[in-house]
């Protein structure tokens, strides 16, 4: 019984250090960004071939929304993010979806069929979302203007009252602007 053990624990301790490692090789620590640090930058493209990088975005809030086409929460609140995307990004608020592992006809479908203008992004290899931690749909990630997480939401549901609640919570925390969600 005692070797079945000695076992056990040598083959989970083995695994561990075989993620870890990967996670190190890889670049990615699979875990969620931790509030009040800085984004980890990336580098996607759109549908239109346009390549869009999380730094070009600079002196806007950002909500990284991570989804799928087979995910109903995610397709759920993307009317929510679409309206309030339409409300406010002449105020500096940028939404960036991006798709997870699917193929591109469908998400153009999908895009096409619900009318989404935000940029749709392909995380084709998942290099992003792990990076960011994601397992399990929907998750969004709020970034402020500086570049650094103010709010990670995993599975919640995205309401437009709730989108606009956190955009204003992070003006508020940050510099005075010209401009207001209100």
């Amino acid at each position: 019984m005692n070797a079945l053990l000695i076992v056990i624990v040598v083959v989970i301790g083995l695994a561990f250090a075989m993620n870890q490692a990967a996670d190190v090789a890889w670049g990615m620590s699979g875990r969620p960004p931790v509030v009040g640090t800085p984004a980890a930058d990336f580098s996607l493209t759109d549908l239109n071939g346009r390549v869009h990088r999380l730094s070009d975005y600079r002196g806007k809030i950002v909500l990284v929304n991570f989804w799928a086409t087979w995910c109903k929460p995610c397709t759920t609140e993307m009317p929510a993010m679409q309206a309030t995307y339409d409300r406010l990004r002449d105020k500096g608020f940028v939404v960036l979806a991006v798709n997870e592992l699917e193929d591109e006809a469908k998400v153009r479908d999908h895009v096409r069929t619900y009318g989404h203008t935000f940029p749709v992004l392909l995380d084709r290899d998942n290099r992003v979302a792990n990076q960011f931690g994601v397992f399990g749909l929907p998750v969004s990630v709020f970034i402020d203007e500086s570049g650094v997480v103010q709010e990670y939401i995993k599975g919640g549901l995205l309401t437009e009252q709730k989108i606009i609640e956190v955009v204003g919570r992070i003006q508020a925390a940050g510099a005075p602007r010209s401009a207001s969600v209100r």
